[in-house]
């Protein structure tokens, strides 16, 4: 005869661990330091990344053309933007001022390196650089480092050297493959740039644009090796400049 079998007890629930260390006032509803710094930081809206550029690019443009005193009410209008958005990213015309500098700084960057990259000649890579560099109207960062603005800022510094590096990377791949003369150095190229891509006092910016690549061009020429002339004074490097300008 089969006895009846009796159903198995279920297994019950280990205890939970209980945590010595843990801090027996804490709040349970709210997250822990740990897990807060877990927590993903929230990405800005893409309408906000959008805003914020053109507020870059409409700065740029204005502070060339009317110096670093330029006022906030043109600069929001020339970006499509009101101007609380613009007070909403940008609080003052320092934070301005310095995020335009980094704009600059970075789009360079990324021109010298897309030209080496892009180009199989060393010497069309240095003058594609050196035009689109010049479209980024990085002649206008002189006027904007003058005054209170913090050339020592770590943002700055990372940026500067990330350009140094590009520039002189492009320039020595000029010069390794023998077609850029040896006797020049990264700053020569930076204060031809500069200030030939700076508007003259009293001229439109806009006006001039076509002799701005029109010189520049000039100027790269006088670059090509073999050199044809005896360069007076030394080499310039960008350290050189920074002394000096900032």
């Amino acid at each position: 005869m089969n006895r009846p079998t009796t159903p198995a007890a279920a297994p019950s629930a280990p205890a939970e661990a209980v945590d010595l260390s843990a801090d027996p006032s804490a709040d349970p509803a709210q997250p822990s330091a740990a897990a807060a710094a877990a927590a993903p930081v929230p990405r800005p809206r893409a309408d906000a990344v959008r805003n914020r550029e053109r507020i870059l690019v409409a700065a740029r443009e204005v502070l060339v053309e009317q110096g670093s005193g330029a006022p906030f009410d043109e600069i929001a209008r020339r970006a499509g933007v009101g101007n609380a958005t613009l007070y909403r990213h940008f609080p003052d015309r320092a934070a301005l001022v310095h995020h335009v500098v980094l704009f600059v700084m970075d789009r360079v960057t990324v021109r010298a390196e897309d030209s080496l990259a892009d180009e199989p000649d060393a010497f069309a890579a240095l003058c594609r650089f050196t035009h689109a560099a010049a479209d980024e109207r990085i002649g206008a960062l002189c006027p904007m480092l003058a005054g209170d603005f913090d050339g020592e800022h770590p943002e700055l510094i990372a940026a500067r050297e990330a350009l140094a590096a590009a520039v002189e990377t492009l320039v020595a791949a000029g010069q390794e493959a023998g077609l850029v003369r040896t006797d020049i150095g990264v700053g020569d190229l930076m204060v031809a740039l500069s200030q030939l891509s700076r508007p003259l006092p009293g001229i439109s910016c806009m006006a001039v644009d076509g002799f701005v690549h029109r010189h520049l061009q000039l100027f790269l020429d006088g670059l090509r090796a073999p050199a044809r002339s005896e360069l007076p004074g030394e080499a310039a490097t960008l350290e050189d400049l920074r002394q000096k300008t900032m």
